[in-house]
């Protein structure tokens, strides 16, 4: 794959997760990408030692990188951010709103210096609220968001991965993406405030709106979904589990007949339609219970996949390290880091031809990346683009 980013910088000041997901994606397209981290480092570094004594967190959202170490209360390392800065496409920072006000490195300040700049600010809730400067790790905005009230099954329970960051990241990527283009048109620059908060909720929007319209609280559900039925997972004779989804009437009737072996049950009143089905659902569980505890999983697999049922294995992270699907096509790549070679996942958009896709050391690229950023902010002032 070509590197559609290729010539664009991106200076970003960020630490944790959601900027440096959101960063990782651009370098992963071909940008430059300048990650500026406070004296001793990004915290994310020290969040664990289980990638051969590197952060799991600070391996995954850091890839293809340069590494810069400064202090931006100090006036030297202070010039020498402004100066990167000045030669670069697009700024991105994920530090508390006011702490941003007091260092100048709100958008508007930032863009009244170059009104080419794609400034990306990521909060944890935004700026203006009453909480806006109330510290935002990804479990509070998990709370926040009602995420805890979903999750889990008789007891909340949070999602079992960074959902608000990964969510912000995600927006503020596409943002960054959607900004570049339009510069390209305009020859202006943009402002992009993504909030963690506001990019959960987004997420849990059908919920929301359920909760809000019915006035009844949406149940946590545990292995099932809560408004199609049957969609969960079931064990098989072998001790094996896997995932059931029939997700339309006619599914039903295929299900019923083929799967369930009783054609009677696809017309029974209590199982008709999917409203009937959940309100029945535990006798619908029920039925699938006993029919699948009395095959083995590859007969129950070849049952549904006859029936055009989908199903899927339910997998510990130790089988999907290893699934062969993702074996099958590649999905993984060695790149160098401070601990050594280590193998990641490849970036989802795909392999690119010659990328440097390594994870770097805490100020590792200090000279040479100071002077490529430069280079190319005066090289782009000295040929803006047209109107």
């Amino acid at each position: 794959m070509a590197e559609p980013l290729a010539g664009v910088v991106v200076v970003s000041l960020e630490q944790a997760v959601a900027a440096p997901f959101a960063t990782r994606q651009l370098a992963d397209l071909g940008a430059t990408v300048i990650k500026i981290e406070r004296p001793g480092g990004d915290f994310a570094r020290a969040y664990d030692r289980d990638v051969n004594g590197m952060s799991t967190h600070f391996a995954w959202t850091n890839r293809g990188k340069h590494s810069v170490v400064l202090d931006l209360k100090d006036a030297g390392d202070r010039g020498t951010f402004d100066e990167l800065v000045a030669g670069a496409d697009v700024f991105v920072h994920n530090i508390a709103p006011s702490a941003a006000q007091r260092l100048g490195l709100d958008p508007s300040s930032m863009r009244s210096k170059d009104a080419g700049l794609i400034a990306c600010v990521i909060s944890g809730y935004g700026a203006g609220g009453p909480i806006s400067d109330s510290k935002a790790y990804d479990l509070a905005v998990q709370a926040e968001a009602g995420a805890f009230s979903l999750s889990g099954h008789s007891e909340p329970g949070r999602v079992g991965f960074a959902a608000a960051d990964v969510a912000a990241g995600m927006y503020a990527f596409s943002g960054i993406l959607a900004a570049l283009y339009a510069r390209e048109q305009t020859g202006e620059g943009a402002t992009i405030e993504v909030a963690m908060l506001d990019s959960l909720v987004e997420w849990l929007s059908a919920q929301l709106y359920s909760a809000h319209y019915s006035g009844a609280p949406v149940p946590r559900t545990g292995r099932r979904h809560p408004g199609i039925a049957p969609y969960g997972t079931f064990a098989t004779a072998d001790g094996r589990s896997v995932l059931v989804a029939v997700q339309n009437d006619r599914e039903w009737a295929m299900f019923a007949t083929q799967v369930l072996d009783d054609a009677d049950l696809a017309d029974d009143p209590r199982f008709r339609t999917n409203p009937d089905r959940i309100a029945h659902v535990v006798e619908v569980e029920a039925l699938v219970a006993a029919r699948l505890s009395g095959l083995d999983r590859g007969r129950a697999v070849s049952l549904l996949q006859a029936a055009g049922i989908a199903v899927a294995d339910v997998n510990e992270l130790a089988d999907v390290w290893d699934h062969p699907q993702l074996r099958a096509r590649d999905r993984f790549l060695t790149v160098d880091s401070p601990v050594g070679p280590v193998e990641l996942l490849a970036p989802p958009l795909g392999r690119r031809d010659g990328a440097v896709m390594g994870i770097p050391a805490i100020g590792q690229h200090d000279p040479r990346v100071i002077a490529d950023v430069v280079a190319r902010g005066r090289a782009r002032r000295d040929d803006p683009p047209s109107a």
